[in-house]
């Protein structure tokens, strides 16, 4: 196939502007240095993490974590049959805008967020990345269809390369309300953050739309009109998951990516709160630091995909993930604010480039099909799955130890998992080749 013209490349990649600025404000910046402030109490010399919700007693970053997991869960649980259905109607555009609208919604809804109304803020929370998880199984299935396979690692980056200039623009946007209240009259401290929340969600929204006027609506694939469309769905699921099972390769990549995926988006999700309660990073500071670790993700996506092209996806890959493991290793022991910055910005070199180049990866060992929504959907419910488990053990093993610490230790073995998961892919890779060169 041929790559499609430049208008609905720029226009897909859009898309990772649009709804980067979520990833940015309201999963790692803003949004949790928010939660951290409205929900710690301090009496003297004692500061209290503790919240009360449902009748149960929480650790404050617990909760946030559990709220999380049980999002992704949800979506984990939904989206192989919502995209097996839009790749049988050809709609997969209307399934994104829809999760597109839940997630922008929700996000504006954040704005009443208050410790008042800690259940409000939780439910907006889900909602908000149901929505963002959603949309992007059907946004990341448009990347096989709208790329060679020669320049699918150069389109995905770029993707990347959008989100993280779009979600830093914003970013900086929020920066003015946030710490410097008083150029615009602002006087409540709660309401620059909960006006940040309301601007990501327009932002969302509104560049989305260029994203859907570019696109095409999708191709259907054949179906069996005898049975319903839920039915129909399912069967195209199971189908999918035969054809991994036949797959040495995409089979043994997935295994690889569910287990590193636990430790990247772990890291992702839940560093804001471990830099401000284990380090004890003032809120300023700490926005900073993370918005340089989304400015030194630019070029890492970048720098990532050049080197895939010389060495290899895998080659690469694995490169990647053993340094995530030194990555934590050095979370364990650091203590001082420059530690963390220095860890910061090698955490932004490998974050773009092991998201964009998975993507790109998986697109390129997938089969050549119609069906790309269902199979993204697989890879798309790996990383979800992966997410639930990597996100309740690191907010189980601060429950039960009272250190998050503790909760790093978990993140390395599971890299070291998908390290090793990774070499036996690139063997199985190899083998396929030669395989192929005899016959």
């Amino acid at each position: 196939m041929q790559t499609a013209s430049k208008k609905v490349i720029n226009g897909w990649a859009m898309y990772d502007w649009a709804n980067s600025a979520y990833n940015l404000v309201i999963t790692t910046t803003i949004f949790p240095a928010y939660y951290d402030a409205i929900t710690t109490t301090k009496t003297g010399n004692t500061v209290s993490h503790k919240l009360q919700l449902l009748g149960a007693e929480f650790e404050s970053a617990s909760l946030y974590n559990y709220a999380i997991a049980t999002a992704y869960f949800l979506i984990a649980i939904i989206s192989p049959v919502l995209s097996s259905i839009a790749d049988y109607k050809g709609n997969k555009k209307r399934f994104m805008q829809f999760f597109c609208y839940l997630g922008g919604l929700s996000c504006c809804a954040l704005y009443w967020f208050q410790r008042e109304t800690l259940s409000l803020g939780i439910l907006c929370c889900i909602l908000a990345a149901i929505g963002y998880c959603g949309s992007l199984v059907f946004y990341n299935s448009y990347l096989p269809e709208i790329a060679a396979d020669e320049d699918k690692d150069r389109i995905s980056a770029q993707g990347f390369a959008y989100g993280y200039i779009g979600s830093v623009l914003l970013q900086l946007i929020c920066f003015a309300f946030v710490l410097k209240p008083e150029w615009f009259g602002i006087k409540d401290s709660s309401f620059a953050p909960r006006l940040s929340f309301l601007l990501v969600g327009i932002w969302w929204m509104g560049f989305a739309q260029i994203t859907f006027a570019r696109l095409p609506k999708g191709t259907a694939a054949l179906q069996n009109k005898a049975n319903n469309i839920f039915t129909n769905g399912f069967k195209e699921l199971n189908k999918v998951w035969l054809q991994v099972k036949e797959m040495p390769v995409l089979k043994s990549f997935l295994l690889s990516f569910f287990f590193y995926s636990m430790g990247v988006q772990t890291v992702m999700l839940a560093a804001t709160l471990f830099a401000s309660q284990v380090i004890g990073l003032p809120t300023p500071k700490l926005i900073i630091s993370l918005l340089i670790i989304q400015i030194v993700a630019i070029a890492g996506a970048y720098i990532m995909a050049k080197l895939s092209q010389r060495f290899g996806n895998f080659q690469v890959l694995m490169l990647v993930v053993m340094i995530w493991v030194v990555i934590c290793i050095s979370a364990y022991f650091i203590t001082s604010e420059m530690q963390f910055y220095m860890l910061a910005v090698s955490v932004g070199l490998v974050m773009g480039g092991i998201q964009s180049l998975s993507r790109s990866t998986y697109g390129k060992i997938m089969p050549d099909t119609h069906d790309t929504t269902s199979f993204f959907s697989f890879y798309d419910v790996t990383e979800k799955i992966a997410i639930v488990i990597g996100m309740f053990s690191f907010g189980l093993v601060q429950q039960l130890t009272g250190n998050m610490r503790n909760s790093v230790i978990t993140l390395i073995v599971f890299f070291i998992a998908g390290l090793i998961c990774l070499f036996i892919t690139l063997q199985k890779e190899k083998q396929a080749r030669v395989i192929n060169l005899v016959r």
